[in-house]
């Protein structure tokens, strides 16, 4: 039986992303036009040039973020960091393109940097707007889908808590169905048929379908049950409900769980690197371009330390260490030298507070991570990232992977100059096996939740960070 779809959106998902397409291109344009028309200057051919530049680049990058998507998993945070993606990579993009290809006349450049700057607020305001809207219709009972849980566990209670804790999203729960009840309140596999609202078995889940009383269902059964998750997927695919099957992997220290393929053959990766594909490639070019351009602006400030590391003692300006790199293979990270001897190999000490061996310049170095500025050649190299975990001396390595259960996961991604770790209070010394762990677990997590906008969040929170507080010496 056909299911009618019900709610505001659905029927026309793709005239509204039109839309909004549209409305961010006229804002894109409308600000360009008002910008111009303020500083009393006249559109010509380069105008419209540039303009359809920006926005060929907007759209195609917006498209990477995921802008558009509308799906009611995606938070306003999650827009948020999409649009400063999207805008920053244009800037860069039109940024290049002009370095090679001069085309704004100086009596336009500061107008021009005041529309690319203006044109973000636009836009995040514009879409603030369109998502409170959408997200009050839906806590208000409008928009809204129906969510059946399919399994007494307690994934499903897990579920059923987020749904209930986020009405932003507009779904709704209807009721627990499952073929088997718990034989007591205190089956200690099951959750209490007193805390749900229990529906019936799999013959109600799809009467209750196909009387459109349902939009989306979660499998929560545990993969275990095998046939009973058959059971209820191939009567499911007589209807045209939207499916999810939630596995209960958190038993499991998963890395980065996805779906891979062998010869055919379904696998899921339990510990792997999240830069695949697509995926690595925009993670690569991301390093690049970040890091020419912050090149290009200390270039002055890195030939001025390095002269004042010459004068202020003797020794090279470059201190070169080993470490663990990418799938633990080791590679040499380049630091301003701000220690009077250059230590790497076995026995090395982490730098403490007082340390005896830091110079009267290295104190000033560690303290504002100015040593840390040659490895952004590093990045350009492919040795390290912007953004990952803290690369580690190989003697703290080994001892630590004999401490902490999963440590050497850490390197299934580049190490970086900056990471999740370190804007989280865990920069510099680690003097105890706590803050190690701590420092650990961070790192696995953003392997674990990896994207670009992540990346660009620790980015500018490092730059904040870095001029209220540190915590190295």
């Amino acid at each position: 039986m056909a299911r009618k779809a019900k709610g505001l959106v659905r029927p026309h998902t793709n005239k509204i992303i039109s839309l909004y397409r549209l409305f961010d291109t006229l804002i894109i344009s409308v600000t360009l036009w008002a910008v111009l028309s303020y500083n009393y200057l006249e559109w010509n051919t380069v105008q419209t040039t540039w303009l359809l530049l920006t926005i060929i680049f907007y759209q195609f990058f917006a498209e990477l973020t995921d802008i558009y998507s509308l799906r009611r998993d995606v938070g306003l945070v999650q827009e948020i960091w999409g649009l400063v993606t999207a805008w920053s990579l244009v800037v860069i993009a039109l940024s290049l393109i002009n370095n090679f290809y001069p085309l704004i006349l100086d009596d336009y450049k500061e107008t021009f940097w005041y529309w690319l700057s203006a044109v973000p607020i636009e836009l995040f305001s514009w879409h603030i707007i369109v998502r409170a809207t959408v997200e009050h219709l839906r806590a208000s009972g409008k928009n809204t889908r129906q969510v059946a849980l399919v399994g007494m566990t307690k994934i499903a209670k897990e579920v059923e808590t987020i749904l209930n804790n986020e009405p932003g999203l507009g779904m709704r729960v209807s009721g627990y169905y499952d073929s088997r009840r718990p034989k007591s309140d205190q089956d200690p596999d099951r959750i209490p048929l007193s805390d749900v609202n229990y529906c019936g078995d799999y013959a109600q889940l799809y009467k209750d379908a196909n009387e459109d009383k349902i939009d989306i269902v979660y499998i929560t059964l545990p993969m275990k049950a095998e046939h009973r998750i058959k059971e209820v997927l191939d009567m499911l695919s007589d209807t045209t409900l939207t499916v999810y099957f939630v596995p209960d992997l958190f038993l499991f220290d998963l890395l980065r769980a996805q779906w891979r393929s062998l010869q055919g053959i379904p696998v899921i990766s339990i510990y792997d690197t999240p830069f695949y594909g697509i995926d690595g490639m925009l993670k690569r070019i991301f390093d690049i371009v970040v890091s020419l351009l912050i090149l290009t602006l200390i270039l002055v400030p890195m030939l001025l330390i390095a002269l004042l590391i010459k004068l202020d003692s003797r020794g090279p300006v470059i201190f070169k260490q080993r470490r663990y790199g990418f799938n633990g293979e080791k590679i040499v990270v380049w630091k301003f030298r701000s220690m009077k001897v250059c230590q790497d190999g076995e026995n090395v000490p982490q730098a403490q507070r007082n340390d005896s061996r830091v110079t009267r310049l290295g104190h000033f170095l560690r303290k504002t991570s100015l040593d840390e500025l040659p490895q952004f050649i590093n990045v350009l190299q492919g040795r390290m990232s912007i953004v990952g975990p803290r690369p580690h001396a190989i003697t703290h390595n080994e001892f630590y992977r004999k401490q902490i259960k999963g440590y050497m996961l850490r390197h299934k991604v580049k190490p970086g100059i900056t990471g999740w770790a370190q804007i989280n209070g865990y920069r510099g010394e680690t003097e105890t096996l706590d803050k190690m762990e701590g420092r650990i677990k961070l790192d696995l997590e953003y392997i674990r939740n990896w994207s670009i906008l992540l990346d660009i969040k620790i980015i500018l929170l490092t730059a904040i960070k870095e001029f209220v507080v540190s915590k190295a010496y």
